[in-house]
């Protein structure tokens, strides 16, 4: 069969939190999802989109999706696209998706005029890594994410420090 890929809408809510529970459990996180499909609607869909998704079908049977949202490159003084989340449910993988879905992203960065396309990969994730590497991307092994979160995020933001 081929994969048929679409934009999700609102209604593909439930769907799209299937997969990021999917996704969480694969990467041994599933205690770190606390989103709701009410919350996906409102971040996705609602007055202001924070990010869009893109869903891959199998006939009528949701089998891939990625989730993404635009960056910004100051030095190329153009957008760029950060792919947040790339799922394929396990039954489905080595048969391309993954693949096609990266390839649909790669369109979308080129309509939209997009500097580059970009994604993170936890360390352990080798098979991920050696995909990624036979598709082309290179790793940017000089950058060290940073992230506030949580607390540190609320003292950052009321000026605290501890």
């Amino acid at each position: 069969m081929t994969l048929t890929i679409r934009q999700a809408t609102v209604n593909d809510a439930a769907v799209i939190l299937k997969f990021i529970k999917s996704l969480a459990q694969y990467e041994k996180l599933s205690h770190e999802v606390v989103a709701t499909e009410e919350n996906l609607k409102n971040s996705l869909f609602g007055k202001r989109a924070y990010a869009e998704v893109l869903l891959g079908h199998e006939g009528d049977t949701p089998v891939a999706f990625a989730l993404f949202f635009h960056n910004y490159s100051t030095f190329l003084a153009k957008p760029g696209i950060h792919l947040e989340d790339l799922y394929v449910n396990e039954e489905h993988r080595g048969r391309g998706y993954g693949k096609a879905m990266l390839s649909r992203l790669a369109q979308i960065a080129i309509e939209r005029d997009c500097g580059r396309l970009e994604w993170n990969v936890l360390d352990w994730n080798t098979p991920a890594i050696d995909f990624y590497k036979r598709l082309g991307a290179g790793a940017m092994e000089e950058w060290t994410t940073f992230r506030l979160s949580g607390q540190a995020l609320l003292n950052m933001a009321i000026g605290s420090s501890s």
